[in-house]
């Protein structure tokens, strides 16, 4: 029988990508020989039902074939940072990164080694983090981090208001609103579940009124919103407060429904009038704060309460910011106070939108197993307090720190080495310089990598990773569902690249790990989908799943986040510990934290309006995602990068301020750092805030400035009490070059 892989004839492979990109689209690869030739997306013969590819998965075979792949194993011979390397055997690298393990251990114990996990090409069985975790776990344990650059705050408030991270709806559920408020919500962008743009569309078409509140006019809010509300980054809380004030005092409120679903109401009541502060939170009040009109905060107040039902989709932009968690318990309790929680065309808020059916986050059939390191000495938390589940890690927002740092600033290790697997977080976590000093003062740096990434350019060694096209493997359908995909490997690997469950396979060997790889590709994928509770409860034909690429659960109606809490309290309590919706929250009033009051509030942080850095540096930065990246990914893609241009949003006062015009090249600064950029002035952006998408890569040239303007040369390495990375939360100033 002749190889595929050497035919002419073009063959169809079911699979999908696995970006970290908030969608996950069917696609069907057209392949001749070992090269796919063509992307197409899904063909269910329902065109309501099709899972619509955007134009990241459209360019797949750009990435998947681009010149500028790594494609065999590296050595460095330059500076560090200067991205010089020598090309070397699988032999030799394997045995270099074998040597450094074994001498690190020995010279300074496991919990010098820091394994760097993360998002990027993630999968599930071939998922790097995974496999890394299970190796250095046999290997004598590592340290690691804690936190989700996206999410972090809305899981904790999620948590904290729900005890559940699933507090998302099924998106065909918007076709029952009546209302629908886009609170910093731009899925035409982030998409936020493949069919997420399609139903809001619906939703349009059928009769929804749509109000966009951000201080963008986003592409979702141009297509489809009927008002746009812009407001300053930072006080969404203020104008919630205010709305709730509005409620409240004109007797609009659910009160029903907080007697019987909620704890704590009382005490957030007492705060919205003043009782507690002196300080009634009027929409007057919230006025100065946020920028937004008395009279447009009560329309909206009024709006969202009178609807019935209405849904506020708070997503997670606003809480990635230094008040976070707060944003999205306060938009959970505005929820709750419409009484649209549980409901059809409601929403629970909470930001995360996850619906369990079609969730098969990182699940492995092989569990890694406990960190040696983690189970010995005091625990060291982070602030997720409410879970009690960091114990002997750092922060994801602070690496850098740590690293310069280690135990001298309170960190749990003296880092001698890093092995990168699946992330550029040098790109794409606060503070890129101090990023720069950490890595070039870091003994040993080992990355596994599809590209010379800006990270990538400090390793001491390089060793090149397939893509998803590569190899077979489950993935997950991000937040919406319902339904589970899998990945048919495309082509044999390119070059002499190896996935990283490959390269931990190999490496196990060297470290005298025996019985690391538990069976062959296939047979652990379909043990994966056998063990998962889920999965298994849906997918019962595994040889039709493979074969499909998808298995689509059905459902006589879309998923409503706690339908059943609503409908049967009794038999069905919340996993809080009052079995409640929590307002107010005994278990954050026991931590004891400033940061964390235990109902929602509005607090002002730093690098907001109020700091007196706001004269030094009077524009408030946004850092949201591209349309034409994933993250940092998809950064080399010509097609892509002829979409959108990367500039920095700027409005025309603020502009002309500065003797800018558009198209001018400025330089955007603070005290971490400066960017070079082109200006793109638009009335799509409130005065007062400039917009910078996140995912170029970092760039700096002989004097520090950033040629290759990655937003987080701008943002502050810190987190907030919840444990939000506080991308949205910095200060610049704005000047011609």
């Amino acid at each position: 029988m002749s190889n595929p892989q050497e035919s002419n004839e073009v063959r169809i492979v079911r699979a999908t990508s696995a970006f970290d990109c908030g969608g996950r689209c069917p696609l069907r690869l057209h392949v001749k020989g070992n090269t796919i030739i063509r992307v197409e997306g899904d063909d269910h013969p329902d065109s309501n039902k099709q899972l619509r590819t955007c134009l990241r998965c459209r360019a797949y075979r750009k990435y998947v074939h681009h010149p500028e792949r790594l494609m065999y194993p590296q050595k460095r011979i330059g500076e560090k940072g200067e991205g010089k390397f020598q090309r070397i055997s699988w032999d030799e690298a394997l045995g270099i990164l074998a040597a450094k393990l074994k001498e690190t251990k020995d010279k300074y114990g496991p919990a010098s080694i820091l394994l760097m996990t993360g998002g990027a090409y993630l999968a599930s069985l071939h998922n790097g983090s995974l496999a890394a975790s299970r190796l250095l776990n046999q290997f004598g344990g590592y340290t690691t981090h804690y936190g989700n650059l996206s999410s972090e705050g809305a899981v904790w408030a999620s948590l904290v208001q729900y005890g559940s991270v699933m507090v998302g709806h099924g998106r065909e559920d918007m076709l029952n609103s009546k209302v629908i408020i886009l609170w910093g919500w731009d899925p035409a962008r982030m998409i936020s579940g493949t069919n997420t743009m399609h139903h809001l569309i619906k939703a349009k078409e059928n009769g929804a009124r749509v109000i966009s509140i951000e201080p963008r006019y986003t592409d979702t809010a141009a297509t489809v919103a009927d008002q746009w509300i812009p407001i300053y980054p930072g006080t969404d809380t203020a104008m919630m407060a205010a709305m709730a004030y509005v409620m409240i005092t004109e007797n609009l409120h659910d009160q029903d429904f907080l007697d019987k679903y909620t704890v704590g109401f009382d005490l957030f009541k007492d705060y919205i009038l003043g009782k507690e502060d002196g300080q009634a939170k009027t929409p007057e009040w919230a006025e100065a704060i946020c920028g937004v009109p008395a009279h447009t905060i009560t329309e909206v107040a009024r709006v969202y309460a009178t609807a019935k039902p209405a849904a506020l989709m708070d997503c997670q932009g606003p809480a990635r910011s230094a008040m976070g968690e707060q944003y999205n318990r306060f938009a959970a309790t505005l929820s709750a106070m419409t009484g649209n929680v549980g409901k059809e065309g409601g929403s629970a808020c909470g930001g995360l939108m996850g619906i369990p059916i079609g969730h098969m986050f990182r699940m492995s059939a092989i569990p890694p197993g406990k960190n040696p390191v983690e189970m010995t000495g005091p625990k060291i938390k982070g602030t997720l307090d409410i879970r009690d589940r960091v114990i002997k890690r750092i922060h994801i927002n602070k690496l850098w720190e740590a690293m310069l740092e280690g135990k001298q600033g309170g960190y749990p290790a003296d880092i001698q080495m890093a092995w990168s697997v699946c992330n550029n977080y040098l790109n794409q976590i606060g503070n890129s310089n101090k990023g720069d000093l950490a890595l070039k003062k870091l003994p040993f740096f080992a990355v596994n990598e599809l590209f010379l990434t800006a990270q990538a350019r400090y390793a001491d060694l390089l060793l090149p990773v397939t893509t998803a096209a590569e190899r077979s493997d489950l993935t997950y359908a991000w937040p919406s569902g319902p339904y589970y995909t899998y990945v048919n490997r495309a082509i044999e690997p390119l070059g002499e690249c190896k996935s990283d469950l490959e390269i931990c396979d190999m490496l196990a060997e060297r470290l005298d790990i025996e019985n690391f790889r538990l069976g062959a590709e296939e047979e652990i994928l379909k043990l994966m989908v056998a063990q998962n509770p889920v999965t298994s409860k849906y997918v019962t034909d595994f040889d039709k799943f493979k074969n499909d690429g998808i298995h689509r659960v059905k459902m006589d109606k879309p998923y409503i986040a706690f339908r059943k809490q609503i409908e049967d309290p009794e038999n069905n309590p919340f996993e809080t510990p009052s079995g409640k919706i929590e307002i107010y929250s005994q278990r954050v009033a026991d931590m004891n934290k400033p940061q964390c009051p235990p109902i929602p509030k509005y607090m002002p942080t730093f690098e907001d309006r109020n700091d007196p850095l706001f004269e030094k540096y009077p524009l408030q930065l946004l850092t949201p995602h591209p349309r034409n990246r994933v993250h940092s990914e998809l950064y080399k893609v010509e097609w892509l990068a002829e979409v959108e241009p990367h500039r920095l949003w700027i409005h025309p006062e603020d502009a002309e301020a500065r003797g800018v015009v558009d198209g001018d090249k400025i330089e955007v600064f603070n005290g971490r750092g400066r960017v070079s950029i082109t200006a793109f002035v638009t009335r799509r952006i409130k005065p007062g805030v400039v917009s910078l998408f996140e995912g170029a890569w970092y760039q700096p040239d002989k004097s520090g400035v950033d040629r290759g303007a990655c937003a987080n040369t701008l943002t502050k390495d810190a987190y907030s009490g919840g444990g939000a990375a506080v991308m949205n939360t910095s200060l610049v100033q704005v000047a011609r070059a």
